[in-house]
């Protein structure tokens, strides 16, 4: 079976690149005191894993669990840009990596056609 680079790789990508951002974020470079430091990473990394999961078997459907789960790092990477200045930039490669996922998700919607039965 011919292997080939399409729109969901990028998707499939963008969440491990997300799953990575939250490890750095909450985990080392700006972590939470240490009595919060496991339940902050716990509720960061623990949505993410079941889209990474699918998508190992099937990259449509983990990118399609990925834009679900992905709304809500949208919103928070939204709300720690606007509040803490030691997180945006944090925040600003969370809102685009979502945007990445999402969009990879629609793109491949657009074009996807089902094969004949």
């Amino acid at each position: 079976m011919k292997s080939h680079w399409n729109i969901l790789h990028a998707g499939v990508l963008a969440l491990a690149a997300l799953l990575v951002l939250q490890i750095l974020w909450h985990g080392w470079l700006l972590p939470p005191p240490a009595a919060q430091r496991l339940p902050t990473l716990a509720l960061a990394l623990l949505p993410l894993v079941p889209a990474i999961w699918i998508g190992r078997r099937n990259m449509r459907r983990g990118v399609l669990v990925g834009g679900i789960v992905g709304l809500f790092y949208f919103c928070h990477g939204v709300s720690a840009a606007y509040s803490d200045a030691a997180a945006r930039w944090f925040a600003f490669a969370e809102i685009a990596l979502t945007l990445i996922i999402i969009a990879a998700l629609g793109w491949d919607a657009r074009h996807y056609k089902r094969p004949p039965k």
